[in-house]
């Protein structure tokens, strides 16, 4: 799994929300337990603003840490820094953005499970139809994630052009759903 934690959060005045007390702990050290509690193989985190800051609340988990030098160029180059980093065996990639703060694992594998039982090339967390975070991109993607960029709208670009090859797993939640921009945000999660 790669867990995007690289950008400026520039729609919380300047604080980084990764670091926001969710239930005791950092947001990102959420986000990462869950993934690490569940069925993936390898946890990478992409980091880039305050590095060090999201390295002391990642401090003993283990999950890699890979730094982003291009962070501020938007997103996909954070999906495209992640990839570079997983085992050359894996046969597929979760994507989650360090901002869905209450993901649990159970959404995670089921995620998983999907595509094990043929599920499809891309399966993406829903709930009640809509869809949420993780998604998961079969090996057979990995050439496309290389090129995402901002302009075609990163990934979602990848999910447009394969429509027929999604499957949207239901997975009870709407925490899948739900990913921190604002303080408003933070303040509902709360």
């Amino acid at each position: 799994m790669v867990i995007l934690a690289a950008g400026k959060s520039t729609r919380m005045q300047g604080s980084n929300k990764l670091l926001a007390n969710i239930e005791g702990v950092a947001m990102i050290r959420g986000v990462a337990k869950a993934a690490l509690s569940s069925k993936v193989d390898e946890v990478i985190v992409v980091v880039g603003w305050e590095e060090e800051k999201i390295r002391t609340a990642l401090a003993g988990l283990d999950c890699r840490i890979t730094v982003n030098q291009d962070y501020e160029q938007g997103q996909s180059t954070s999906v495209r820094a992640g990839l570079t980093k997983i085992n050359p065996s894996t046969r597929a990639v979760l994507i989650l953005p360090g901002d869905v703060a209450k993901i649990d694992s159970n959404s995670i594998n089921m995620v998983i499970d999907k595509y094990d039982h043929g599920g499809g090339p891309i399966v993406i967390a829903g709930h009640k139809g809509r869809s949420g975070h993780p998604i998961l991109l079969d090996k057979q993607f990995f050439p496309e994630i290389q090129r995402v960029n901002e302009e075609t709208f990163g990934l979602k670009a990848i999910v447009k052009k394969h429509p027929h090859e999604i499957c949207l797993i239901e997975t009870g939640s709407p925490n899948v759903l739900k990913d921190v921009d604002t303080a408003k945000d933070l303040e509902e999660l709360r």
